[in-house]
């Protein structure tokens, strides 16, 4: 049996339970149960706080934990970030009010409110300079308006919280954040009901990248339409009951589908169709 960790609440609760129930796996909760065993995949996930998983994965308590990459490097436990997981992106900024004249190079002897003290006191260390740092748990924006802080450093998502604060971002974000899955760096490789997992999340997230082109297309367009549908290993191609046409499949990045449509319709295919795919494995 496994034991995964998931985030129990929070920004990144219902990207991770609909990522690992696409997998396969059951993951939902009923109510506020602190975990759920899944005996047909043979995992058993507990929910936690995303701030607490980094701990129980490196202490060898459970074998993987989806977290976000802020909260791992915030935490210092040793632990590899095995797969970005492409939801939960977020920025860590530091961040005054609008009106103020502050830069990253005069970061000195302020007072920084933050819940990363030691992601900002690396990125402070990193740029020579001192500065005091407030630690708080949440609520951070409203310390510089309390006179706790002159300035903050927290995780920007659409910069609307920070706008209704009278604030803005100040220079480039000291990290760019995700959703991960984190594991202890030779724990996951050695388990075959991890590789198994790790596969299907995989096939979860090459999916998403990916659509499945139909159509169909005179024969004399084959050549110039798989050009434009040139699949992974090369278009699936059949003959269809009517003389001189076939039916092309062939897999497509989804940031091309609309290109590939048009191009498609300007070349004379009919019937294109643009489906998504659930999983795969390429």
């Amino acid at each position: 049996m496994l034991y995964i960790a998931l985030p129990n609440k929070g920004a990144l609760s219902e990207g991770a339970a609909a990522l690992i129930e696409s997998a396969g796996y059951r993951c939902r909760r009923t109510g506020r149960e602190l975990s759920v065993r899944d005996n047909a995949g043979g995992v058993t996930f507990v929910f936690l706080r995303p701030r607490d998983i980094p701990t129980y994965v490196g202490n060898g308590v459970l074998d993987l934990g989806i977290t976000g990459r802020d909260l791992l490097l915030e935490s210092c436990v040793p632990l590899l970030e095995v797969m970005p997981l492409g939801f939960g992106s977020a920025r860590l900024c530091y961040a005054g009010p609008r009106d103020a004249d502050i830069t990253l190079d005069n970061l000195d002897g302020l007072r920084i409110a933050t819940t990363f003290t030691h992601l900002v006191a690396e990125d402070l260390r990193r740029r020579g300079q001192t500065a005091h740092l407030v630690h708080l748990d949440g609520a951070v924006e409203v310390s510089i308006q309390l006179g706790v802080a002159d300035i903050i450093a927290d995780l920007v998502q659409t910069g609307t919280t920070l706008y209704q604060a009278g604030l803005k971002p100040i220079g480039e974000p000291i990290l760019e954040s995700e959703a991960i899955i984190v594991a202890r760096p030779p724990a996951y490789r050695k388990d075959a009901g991890l590789r198994q997992f790790m596969s299907r999340v995989r096939g979860i997230l090459r999916a998403r990248e990916y659509v499945m082109v139909e159509y169909d297309c005179p024969d004399a367009l084959v050549e110039a339409a798989c050009a434009i549908t040139p699949g992974i290993e090369g278009p699936t191609i059949a003959p269809l009951s009517r003389a001189g046409w076939v039916a092309i499949k062939a897999m497509a990045l989804r940031s091309n589908a609309n290109r590939i449509m048009d191009e498609l319709e300007t070349l004379g295919a009919k019937g294109i169709l643009i489906m998504n795919i659930q999983t795969c494995r390429i």
